[in-house]
C-alpha cells in the first residue's frame, strides 16, 4: 500500500463517515451478540455502538493505520477486539465460527466483493446474520448511468470504491436471505450512491 491509501485515506474516511453516521451505525449494530466479525474495521467508529451482548469483535481491514486512529475507541470499549487479517476476500477463520458479521460502507471497496461475501457466509454459524449499511447503485437510471461513468476515476481517488455496485443483489447472490433492507438517501449525493441498510441471514 502507498502512503495515500494506507495513511491519508483512513483519515479522510474517518471524517467523511464521521459524526453524521453515528445514528445509522448504532441502528445497524443493534442486535449483534456473541462473536462478531467486522470486515472493514477502519478507524473503529462502530466500536462504541456494539451491544453488551457482543463477547468479542474479530476485525479485518487492509489499512493498518486505521487502528491507530481507533486507539481511544478501543481503550474505552468493554468488548475485546482482535485483529485477524487484512483481506476480507480470504478470512483466516474456521467455517461456521462467527455469530454475526458487520459491514459498514465497506463492500464498495473490496476488489472481489462476491468472494468476500462468500467468505462471510462461510464463517457464519447457522442462523447467523450479516448486518450492513452500504452505498450502491441508484435505482434512478440516469443517476446509475452517471455512477457507472464516474466510478473508474472515483475509485482511483477513493481507495478502489465503486459507486455502482448492486448491494442487495450481491448479498443475495452470496446465499444470504435478506430479512429486511431499507433504501434511502443519506447525507450523500445520489451520485455517490443510494444507501442500503439491513440484515441478511445465512440461508
Amino acid at each position: 500500500m502507498g502512503w495515500y491509501t494506507d495513511r491519508l485515506l483512513p483519515r479522510v474516511v474517518d471524517v467523511a463517515l464521521g459524526k453524521h453516521t453515528e445514528g445509522v451505525r448504532a441502528r445497524v449494530a443493534g442486535g449483534l451478540q456473541g462473536e462478531v466479525l467486522e470486515v472493514g474495521f477502519g478507524s473503529g467508529r462502530n466500536v462504541p455502538h456494539l451491544p453488551r451482548e457482543v463477547t468479542r469483535l474479530v476485525a479485518v481491514d487492509p489499512a493498518v493505520h486505521g487502528r491507530r486512529l481507533a486507539a481511544q475507541r478501543l481503550a474505552a470499549s468493554e468488548v475485546p477486539v482482535e485483529f485477524v487479517g487484512l483481506d476480507g476476500q480470504q478470512l483466516p477463520l474456521e467455517d461456521e465460527s462467527i455469530d454475526h458479521v458487520l459491514v459498514t460502507w465497506t463492500l464498495c471497496t473490496i476488489p472481489d466483493v462476491q468472494r468476500a461475501l462468500g467468505e462471510m457466509h462461510r464463517v457464519l454459524r447457522p442462523g447467523g446474520a450479516l448486518h450492513f449499511v452500504e452505498h450502491g447503485r441508484s435505482p434512478n437510471p440516469r443517476s446509475a448511468r452517471r455512477q457507472q461513468r464516474i466510478s473508474p476515476l472515483w475509485g482511483k481517488l477513493a481507495g478502489g470504491c465503486r459507486l455502482d455496485r448492486p448491494i442487495p443483489e450481491l448479498i443475495a447472490a452470496a446465499g444470504f436471505f435478506t430479512e429486511e433492507v431499507r433504501s434511502y438517501r443519506h447525507s450523500f449525493p445520489e451520485l455517490v450512491g443510494r444507501t442500503f441498510e439491513g440484515i441478511a441471514t445465512k440461508s
